[in-house]
C-alpha cells in the first residue's frame, strides 16, 4: 500500500500542485492553457481511450455475466444519479450538472486502474476484466452521455436567450434575458476573448424561424468530438471481433502517454484560474465519488451473490472508488463549465483517496 501511495497518488498531487503554481505565476497564458486542454481532449485522451478499450475481447466481457452487468448498469446509474442530484441539490444548469457527473460520477479508471489494482490483487485475468469493463463504460458510454447533455443544455440556453431577444426587439414586452451561470457567463463586450476561452461544443447556427430537434442536434454534435467517437469505435471493433494488430499499439501509446501527465497539470492550471472552493458541494462530490458510489456497488454485489468471491468483489469496489476521472476536469476546463467546483473536487478527492483506499481494502472482506 505504501508503494501505491508513493508511486501513484503522490505524483498526481505533486503535478497538480505544480500546475497550480504555474497558473498563479502566469507561466501559461489563456491561449496556452486552452492549447494544453485541446491537446488532451482532442488528441491524447481519444488515443488513450481507444487503445485501452481495443485491448479487451468479447470473451473477457462474457467471462462473468454478473460482474459485467453490475459494472455496466452500476456506472451508468451512478452517473445519472449524480447528474440529477447536482441539479436538484445545487440548482445547476444541465451542462454544469453533466460536467459534475463526468467528475464526481466517474472514476479515473484509465489512469489509476492498473496502477492501484495490480499491486493489490496481482496482474490476473480477473483484474484485467474488472478494469476493462469499468473502463469501457466510463469512456465509451458516460463521456458521450455527458457530451450530449452539455450540448443539449447549451442549445436550450441559446434558444431561450434568442427567444427573449426576439420578444424584446418586437417591443411586445421588455424582458431581461437571464445570464448564464458564473462558469459559462460571457461578457458581450469581450466577445473576441470569449471566443477563445469559452468555446461551446454545439454549432452556432441561429434558431430564427426554425424549430430544431434539440436532442438529435445535441447527439450529432457530441458524436463529432474525438473523445466520443474514438471509444465508441473501439467498443464496436471489440464487439464484432476485429483485433487491432499489436504493431499499431506503440503508435497510439506514444501520444496516449501524454494524456495523464498533461491532464493532471491542466487540472492544476484550471484550479489556479478560480478561487479554490472547499464548500459543501465539494465535500458532497468527494463523498459521492469515494464513499457513496463504492458502497452502492458493494451492496449490489452482495445482493447479486458476489460475496462468495471476495477478491473479485473487492476489485470491483476498488475500481469504482478511484478519484474523479481526469477527462471530466479537462472537459470542464476546456469549455469553462463547472471549473471551480470541478477542480476543487478533483484536488480534494485525490488527496482523500489515500485514506478511503485503505478503508475499502479493509471493509469489503469484513462485509462479505
Amino acid at each position: 500500500m505504501e508503494k501505491i501511495l508513493i508511486n501513484d497518488i503522490v505524483p498526481i498531487i505533486v503535478i497538480m500542485a505544480l500546475g497550480y503554481i504555474f497558473g498563479k505565476l502566469s507561466y501559461f497564458d489563456d491561449d496556452q492553457r486552452q492549447g494544453l486542454n485541446k491537446l488532451v481532449l482532442n488528441v491524447a485522451l481519444p488515443a488513450a481511450l481507444f487503445i485501452s478499450i481495443v485491448k479487451a475481447t468479447r470473451s473477457e466481457l462474457g467471462a462473468d455475466a454478473t460482474l459485467t452487468a453490475i459494472g455496466f448498469v452500476g456506472i451508468i446509474v451512478m452517473f445519472m444519479l449524480c447528474y440529477y442530484l447536482c441539479r436538484l441539490m445545487f440548482k445547476h444548469s444541465i451542462q454544469e450538472a453533466a460536467v459534475c457527473a463526468l467528475i464526481a460520477g466517474s472514476p479515473t479508471i484509465g489512469f489509476l486502474g492498473f496502477a492501484v489494482l495490480d499491486p493489490i490483487y496481482g496482474d490476473s485475468v480477473s483484474t484485467n476484466l474488472v478494469i476493462a469493463i469499468i473502463s469501457i463504460v466510463v469512456n465509451a458510454v458516460t463521456i458521450p452521455i455527458g457530451m450530449y447533455l452539455i450540448n443539449l443544455g447549451q442549445a436550450k440556453d441559446r434558444e431561450r436567450l434568442s427567444a427573449a431577444a426576439t420578444t424584446t426587439a418586437k417591443g411586445d414586452v421588455t424582458v431581461k434575458a437571464p445570464a448564464p451561470k458564473d462558469d459559462v457567463a460571457v461578457d458581450p463586450a469581450k466577445d473576441a476573448k470569449a471566443d477563445k476561452t469559452v468555446e461551446v461544443m454545439v454549432s452556432k447556427s441561429s434558431n430564427m424561424g426554425k424549430k430544431k430537434n434539440q436532442n438529435l442536434a445535441a447527439i450529432i454534435n457530441a458524436l463529432k468530438q474525438p473523445v466520443c467517437w474514438a471509444p465508441l469505435l473501439a467498443i464496436v471493433l471489440v464487439l464484432i471481433g476485429v483485433r487491432v494488430p499489436d504493431s499499431f499499439a506503440p503508435t497510439f501509446d506514444l501520444i496516449a502517454k501524454a494524456n495523464s501527465g498533461v491532464a493532471v497539470l491542466a487540472a492544476g492550471l484550471a484550479l489556479a484560474t478560480v478561487k479554490f472552493s472547499f464548500s459543501w458541494e465539494t465535500l458532497w462530490n468527494t463523498f459521492y465519488r469515494l464513499i457513496l458510489t463504492p458502497a452502492a456497488f458493494l451492496g449490489v454485489g452482495l445482493l447479486c451473490g458476489m460475496g462468495h468471491d471476495i477478491t473479485k468483489l473487492s476489485m470491483l469496489v476498488m475500481a469504482v472508488a478511484l478519484p474523479p476521472a481526469f477527462s471530466g476536469i479537462i472537459i470542464s476546463s476546456r469549455y469553462n463549465i463547472y471549473v471551480k467546483e470541478g477542480a476543487s473536487t478533483t484536488a480534494v478527492s485525490t488527496v482523500a483517496f489515500a485514506v478511503t483506499c485503505l478503508l475499502w481494502i479493509w471493509l469489503v472482506p469484513l462485509c462479505a
